[in-house]
């Protein structure tokens, strides 16, 4: 698979993604956002949001008290971020070629962005790279386990049904629409070990581990399913001392 068949299609997309994403609670985010930014917590210093898209959780971090720096490989994806004054600064470019200097960041952000990396342990040593040495790494992906299989019906009580093997890696896309929005995502899906054998190798450690449920004032009938099985996993990692 060419290496830069996400760029394409973020590129494809990117104007369809900002619509998406910046529609109030329209998607799964917004009923994770104060959980997320709990989760970070407040700080100083410098944050990057790696592949920032158009930039919600750059703005996130401002909101924690970072001075942050935002980066993507989609051109179009940074204007849209630099227009909404989601960063302090901004740079094109992906996370397996960064463009900073070695343990310039005292935290760094990886928010649904793995999925769409094909080489992910090369962009974790990257990003170990530009860490600090007492830095820390926050992840979030589509929980592994929820990305194979799907719910039964619409009902909140709706049993969840596994339809494929949890183990393997795989390409997904498929087009979701929703109240006259449509997007089409792409990526890879592959098991929760896959994650952990390339923190390893990138010499991370996994310091905190949640599985999120929704923000209880944003628990409708669309979100309700997802306190049964969870939809998001989070991590926080350190570099490991040598």
């Amino acid at each position: 698979m060419n290496k830069d068949v996400d760029i394409e299609h973020w590129s494809r997309f990117a104007d369809e993604w900002t619509t998406w994403a910046r529609a109030p609670d329209h998607d799964a985010f917004w009923a994770y956002r104060a959980s997320l930014l709990a989760f970070i917590g407040r700080g100083a210093g410098e944050a990057l949001d790696v592949g920032c898209g158009e930039g919600r959780v750059s703005r996130v971090l401002k909101d924690c008290g970072y001075q942050v720096t935002a980066i993507d490989p989609v051109e179009r994806l940074i204007k849209a971020a630099e227009q909404a004054g989601s960063a302090d600064t901004y740079k094109v470019a992906a996370a397996a070629d960064l463009p900073f200097e070695d343990h310039r960041f005292d935290l760094a952000v990886a928010y649904n962005v793995l999925m769409d990396i094909e080489d992910v342990p090369g962009a974790l040593k990257e990003i170990r790279r530009v860490l600090r040495p007492l830095g820390t790494l926050v992840i979030s992906i589509v929980h592994p386990f929820a990305d194979r299989g799907r719910f039964a019906g619409p009902e909140a009580d709706a049993p969840f049904i596994l339809q494929k093997s949890y183990f393997g890696r795989e390409r997904f896309e498929g087009t979701e629409a929703r109240n006259g929005l449509q997007m089409h995502f792409a990526g890879w899906s592959q098991p929760l070990e896959s994650y952990m054998a390339a923190l390893e190798s990138a010499q991370f450690a996994v310091t905190s581990l949640r599985e999120p449920v929704p923000d209880a004032k944003d628990r409708d009938s669309r979100m309700e399913r997802w306190n049964k099985v969870p939809l998001f996993l989070w991590l926080k990692a350190r570099i490991l001392p040598i």
